[in-house]
């Protein structure tokens, strides 16, 4: 099959989302399967409002038209609702080229948080742009569950992977201050809820590893915290397996595959009992899960086992999900043959 996905989230992006289509379009090509990556990358940009660090395709349409048009692809999948994804979707529905979509990030409730929008106006907009696709794929059942109470439909499962042989249990020497560690890996960004975390009283050391728009800000709040800022591969790794507990304090995120990645080190995860976490950690062996955030650390600390932590993570496989991925853009690419084989007559 040939497979073109399209997505506004690409390298050099660092974020869960680049990640997850990396390894996905990586899992494809080692089946068989022919896949090209269309981003950002191919296309003039701008800076992001509020987010510099991501850059949004300049009227990306007409490129996008030709694109495709030479491609002839057999299935195509919309991974994100920005000036690619929609003029993606634009080709398919002129076309009635029947496509997939993904629902990875929380938008309407980014949104909210930097402009004070209402979500009733973003969710609106989410309705109609994934109510053309022949199928939107979801993460967890929480999260397909609030998306069906916002009223989007044709909600299918596409679970997330982790690299256990990288992601691994590691010495604990790595990180020489006072005991506990507590640990948070992934984008500084005010979507994040960073400070929920960083407000804590806990006992030991409090980590952040990674960087985004609020970094500098948020080192001169709070200069008794470790800022490592970007990590990458196995130094990523060695802090991460380094930590006593890790602390995910979003509200936002559809999944968190760092929760996974952590678990895949032993490293029990604290978090709110929200869509991702609440469908992942099991509260006293592999984390906790509570509307306090301190309590759900110390909990973790206290109560939680290493090697059920990474038996949990060894769950979660990228072929598996893979495989999941495929089958709901197979189903699309049967729609396709169904919409454009000739019409016959009796």
């Amino acid at each position: 099959m040939k497979l073109l996905i399209v997505t506004d989230a690409w390298h050099p992006q660092v974020n869960g989302v680049v990640r997850t289509l990396t390894r996905t379009a990586e899992e494809l090509a080692r089946l068989g399967h022919t896949v090209r990556v269309i981003g950002p990358d191919k296309f003039r940009t701008v800076p992001c409002p509020t987010y510099p660090e991501i850059r949004l395709s300049l009227l990306p349409g007409g490129k996008l038209r030709r694109l495709l048009d030479a491609e002839a692809p057999d299935s195509i999948h919309i991974a994100t609702e920005g000036p690619l994804g929609l003029a993606a979707r634009a080709w398919c529905v002129k076309r009635g080229f029947p496509f997939t979509t993904s629902f990875h990030t929380q938008f309407p409730e980014y949104v909210q948080l930097r402009t004070r929008l209402p979500l009733f106006v973003s969710y609106a907009f989410m309705r109609w742009f994934h109510g053309a696709a022949s199928a939107t794929m979801v993460a967890t059942p929480t999260l397909k569950r609030q998306l069906e109470e916002w009223g989007l439909k044709n909600l299918v499962y596409w679970s997330r992977g982790v690299n256990t042989e990288l992601f691994q249990p590691r010495d604990k020497n790595l990180l020489a201050d006072s005991r506990p560690i507590f640990m948070y890996m992934g984008r500084v960004a005010i979507e994040k809820n960073i400070e929920a975390f960083l407000q804590l009283e806990l006992p030991g050391t409090k980590y952040v590893v990674g960087g985004g728009p609020d970094l500098e800000m948020l080192k001169k709040k709070y200069p008794a915290v470790q800022f490592t800022g970007y990590k990458t591969n196995g130094d990523l790794v060695r802090h991460v397996a380094a930590a006593d507990v890790f602390v995910f304090p979003s509200r936002t995120d559809t999944f968190g595959l760092v929760v996974i990645e952590a678990l895949a080190c032993g490293v029990p995860v604290a978090a709110f009992p929200v869509q991702g976490p609440v469908d992942i950690i099991e509260n006293g062996v592999t984390g906790w899960c509570d509307e306090d955030l301190r309590t759900a650390a110390l909990q973790a600390l206290a109560t939680s086992n290493a090697t059920r932590c990474r038996v949990e993570a060894l769950k979660y496989t990228w072929q598996a999900c893979t495989q999941q991925f495929l089958t709901h853009v197979t189903e699309s690419k049967r729609a396709t043959r169904l919409t454009t084989q000739p019409a016959t007559t009796r």
